[in-house]
Order: C-alpha cells, then structure tokens, then sequence
C-alpha cells in the first residue's frame, strides 16, 4: 500500500512539474506590435546605459545583486555591447555582444559564453532575446537556457525579465532596470 502511495505521489508531482513548466507564457513579442514607446534596442543600447537588478532562484528568493554598466557601440548593421557587471559577493562579470540587425523585427547575437546565436525580436516598446548561456556553477559551466525581455518606459528606463530555465524547469529568474545616461 505505502508502494502505491509512492507512486501516485512521484506520479502527481511529475505532472504538476510538467504541467507548471509546459503551460509556459504564451506572450508573444509581435503582441507589443501598436504599443509606444518604440523599443529600438540598437538607438537604445548606443552610449552610456547603466544597470542595477537581482537574481532570484526558482523558489523567488533573492540570492544574489549586481549593478553594471554597458557600453554599445553601433555602426548600422552590427551592435557591440559591452557589459560589466558587478556582483554584491565581489565577482566582476564582462561580456561582448555582437547583435547583427537581420530585419526592422529580427536580431541575432552572439558573446563568448553564448552558445549558438542568440535570436532577438523587437515589437513595440519590447524587445525579446533568446539565448543559452554558459554558467558558471561550481567550477563547472552549465548550459542555462535565457528567455530574456526588455520593456522600455521611456526614452531613458527600461525593465528586464529574464527566465532561467534547464531542461525545460524555471531554475532562476533575473529581473534588471536599465538607466540610459
């Protein structure tokens, strides 16, 4: 009996996990298509932009700050980001995007800890990147898939909301307001 009862509980608790994750966020960036203010990331990212968020795991506890500063450079095909951020146990993080323009909707990027390109997408006052990205865990790298959005406010703020997520399980969430000098 006790069997039993093990099984249909790892049984229930597969199919919430499953159900929880699969479910998934059906928000769309074309659904931002009318909104205002228009997100153009590479006008945006251009110059000076400062940063400031949190890293929360799956469960919502917050367990790690940063602040950081990014610097891109754009030529009118290809954006150069720069990034450095700062983490509140000490570690510095740098990064080097290359976001190439594909059309007025499509991006794609890459970064040396990027794995693959990156796709972007940018409707209305959002711009949406997808990307997997190697983290470092335990002195290993791990794959970590990134459905990354940006949602500008007005010319100068903007949120982002990044999903963290392996095999398809939410394993953290990333939440940054952006501040353009």
């Amino acid at each position: 009996m006790q069997q039993i009862k093990k099984i249909k509980f790892i049984f229930a608790l597969i199919a919430t996990i499953l159900l929880t994750n699969c479910s998934g966020n059906n928000m769309k960036p074309i659904d931002f298509k009318d909104k205002k203010p228009r997100l153009i990331i590479e006008e945006y990212l251009s110059g000076n932009v400062k940063a400031w968020g949190i890293l929360q795991n799956r469960s919502g506890k917050v367990t790690r700050q940063f602040s950081a500063d990014l610097n891109g450079k754009w030529d009118g095909k290809q954006l150069i980001l720069d990034e450095k951020f700062i983490w509140n146990d000490g570690e510095i993080q740098k990064r080097q995007w290359k976001i190439d323009k594909i059309d007025e909707h499509n991006y794609e990027g890459t970064a040396g800890d990027v794995v693959g390109k990156a796709r972007g997408y940018s409707y209305g006052p959002t711009f949406k990147f997808e990307y997997v990205l190697l983290v470092p865990v335990k002195g290993k790298e791990m794959k970590i898939t990134f459905d990354d959005w940006i949602f500008m406010q007005d010319e100068r703020v903007a949120i982002n909301r990044a999903t963290m997520t392996k095999f398809g399980i939410k394993v953290a969430e990333l939440t940054v307001m952006f501040v353009k000098d």
